[in-house]
């Protein structure tokens, strides 16, 4: 951004000193003390010449490009420029462009730009309806189709938006497959379904958590958003269960626990605390009415974690009307809430951190200080009316070593399954926690990122403080103020 403001005042400062010497040239006598006109002439000609050429070249190396529409239609997103700024090795791609389609041109606009903002971007764009030859030696055979390539790594993306240019580049960063397991066998979110909505119908109504389940239970619903988020950070999903007695793989970088539905035998217990040991990753998402086992409880406290029960209910901080929805916009300080926003939570359990030797715990996010906990969603509560105030986690991440010898493990834990399922993945910053705890957990927070584009509808979200306060202003101070001022006028000629 530093770079691009320079560019910025070095086109308006070359600009200004072109418009004073234009006027400063208006104002030139026509014969330079006793030399001829011809004379004169030429030395006019020749400054001129030298000017434009010295500020064409000032120009040319301190491009700025001004878009003035709107929407910012062919200005390239924050996250493709961060992602070409930070290549390290080169990068080819040829775009496979169709000149009809207005898309199409935008993108190629934008890719100049990105050209220019790092000498190992290199782009080439091609009419496709003139070198048919050229896209066939290439294997492409579909319009705006780009074509990345590093070295012997080739990838194909056909798009018009920048930002699947920039997933594409990350794919291809990429030097080894990295696996993203889910766990399965206990009644866990599925991660192949439509990826719309989960719910669960019950007999009376509809629910987003389990108190419904013994009548039907929606099938084909679950995290297939997340799954193809990660699929298009280059990610591999991959189910795996343990509950035959089976190891977790090794190249399982990371370990998702997505709702469990069933509790765990102390064999599989077993199995968790090994994989912990041997260096690996997991994110275990509980739901409030799920019980934990001794054993898998056991695991956890080693982590320096203890999952309560309940259901954190909050009067200041949700999201719209429901006080168990918890939103969160204040985060404690850490790789993975590095630039989150409003985040929220349908219905969490509240946990605790426990002292575990090599272990160090971070709260990731947490209720308001005026939350309580109730001992199920149509429960009464469960501490005293006037017990403190406090603050309920909802996430942890724990990070250290199962025991002496272990290799270190990364742990985030979840009072709240449902933040991730396709129901609320998309909206506010949901989808940012899930993604930047996934990065956090294959030990590549620092490597470029970027949050793939999920496809939601446009929507107004609001949390019961704001909604408050837009019904202050306009159904009370609002009316409040004209009805006062007629007062005030009735009463000043009365």
């Amino acid at each position: 951004m530093s770079a691009e403001l320079a560019n910025i005042g070095w086109f308006f400062g070359v600009v200004a000193a072109l418009a004073l010497l234009f006027a400063a040239g208006l104002k030139l006598p026509v014969r330079i003390g006793s030399t001829s006109r011809v004379v004169t002439a030429v030395l006019v000609v020749g400054a001129a010449l030298t000017v434009a050429i010295l500020a064409n070249v000032a120009l040319f190396r301190h491009d700025a490009y001004l878009d003035l529409t709107r929407e910012k239609a062919f200005t390239p997103s924050a996250e493709a420029r961060d992602l070409v700024l930070a290549l390290k090795e080169p990068i080819d791609v040829a775009y496979f462009y169709q000149k009809q389609n207005p898309g199409a041109r935008a993108l190629t606009t934008m890719l100049s730009q990105l050209e220019r903002q790092n000498p190992n971007f290199h782009v080439r764009l091609i009419d496709a309806d003139q070198s048919p030859a050229l896209a066939n030696s290439l294997g492409v055979r579909t319009y705006n189709s780009a074509v990345l390539r590093a070295g012997d790594r080739r990838i194909e993306v056909v798009t018009t938006d920048d930002r699947e240019i920039a997933l594409g580049l990350l794919r291809l960063m990429r030097q080894r497959e990295m696996v993203v397991c889910f766990a399965a066998g206990h009644g866990e979110y599925d991660i192949d379904n439509f990826e719309f909505h989960t719910h669960f119908e019950g007999a009376q109504s509809h629910h987003h958590d389990a108190s419904g389940l013994a009548v039907v239970q929606m099938e084909q619903h679950g995290i297939g958003r997340l799954r193809r988020a990660l699929e298009k950070l280059g990610l591999v999903a991959r189910k795996v269960s343990f509950a035959t007695g089976q190891a977790i793989p090794d190249d399982c970088a990371v370990l998702v626990e997505a709702n469990p539905r069933t509790a765990y035998s102390p064999k599989e217990s077993e199995l968790l605390r090994r994989y912990l040991e041997r260096g690996g990753s997991a994110m275990v998402l509980v739901e409030p009415d799920y019980v934990l086992d001794d054993s898998i409880a056991a695991v956890l406290a080693r982590a320096g974690v203890k999952i309560g029960d309940g259901v954190i209910v909050d009067p200041r901080d949700h999201y719209f009307t429901d006080e168990q929805m918890i939103a969160v916009s204040r985060y404690g300080t850490h790789p993975v809430t590095r630039g989150l926003s409003l985040s929220f939570y349908p219905g969490a359990r509240p946990l605790e951190t426990v002292v575990a030797p090599n272990v160090r715990v971070v709260p990731l996010a947490a209720s308001s200080t005026e939350s309580y906990i109730i001992s199920d969603r149509l429960g009464k509560r469960v501490e005293p009316e006037t017990g403190p105030p406090a603050a309920r986690i909802i996430v942890l991440a724990s990070e250290g070593r199962i025991t002496e010898a272990a290799k270190p493990f990364r742990l985030i834990v979840a009072g709240d399954a449902d933040f991730v399922s396709n129901s609320f993945f998309p909206y506010l910053g949901n989808s940012d926690v899930v993604l930047a705890g996934i990065a956090w957990l294959t030990r590549q927070e620092r490597a470029p990122t970027m949050k793939p584009p999920v496809e939601v509808l446009p929507t107004v979200t609001l949390t019961g403080a704001q909604m408050r306060g837009i019904f202050i202003v306009t159904v009370l101070l609002m009316p409040g103020l004209v009805a006062l001022a007629g007062v005030a006028m009735w009463w000043r000629r009365r």
